[in-house]
C-alpha cells in the first residue's frame, strides 16, 4: 500500500495487476487501482478535480485531467472516508502513476493535495538487479 498525507488528508493507494484484461501478445496491461481518502482535519472538503502522470516502462508519459473521481465529487465531512476502485492500461509491463486532486474547503479555499507516486507491476515485468 502507498500513502499520503496533505493538510491532514490521507490518500492510500492499493494497486493490483489485472491478468484477465492483460495479454502480452498484444502489448497490452491492465491494472485495477483502490484509493482510499480519509479526512483527518477539522473541516468538509470536497474534491473537485483530478490530475494523474501515467509513466510506462518505456518513460512514455500521459496526462489525464478531470472532474472529480469516478463520476463523483465526493465531500468529506471530519472523521469521514471515500473509497472508490478505477483502472489503467498500459503498453508495458510496468509503470507507475502520480497525482493530485484538487480541493475546496468548507470556507472556499482552494488547495492541492498528492496521491503518492505507486509503482504498476506484473508477473511479465523482468526485473534486472545490478
Amino acid at each position: 500500500m502507498y500513502r499520503a498525507v496533505t493538510r491532514q488528508i490521507e490518500v492510500t493507494v492499493e494497486p493490483n495487476f489485472v491478468p484477465e484484461q492483460s495479454s502480452a501478445d498484444r502489448s497490452r496491461y491492465f491494472w485495477s487501482y483502490t484509493i482510499v481518502i480519509t479526512n483527518s482535519g477539522d473541516e468538509t472538503v470536497q474534491l473537485k478535480t483530478r490530475h494523474w502522470i501515467i509513466t510506462d516502462a518505456t518513460g512514455r508519459q500521459q496526462e489525464v485531467r478531470g472532474e472529480g473521481v469516478v463520476g463523483e465529487q465526493p465531500t468529506l465531512a471530519p472523521g469521514e472516508r471515500f473509497e472508490y476502485t478505477s483502472g489503467v492500461p498500459l503498453a508495458t509491463a510496468s509503470g507507475f502513476m502520480t497525482g493530485r486532486y484538487q480541493m475546496v474547503s468548507e470556507s472556499g479555499e482552494r488547495f492541492e493535495i498528492d496521491v503518492p507516486t505507486f509503482s504498476l507491476d506484473s508477473p511479465d515485468n523482468k526485473r534486472v538487479l545490478n
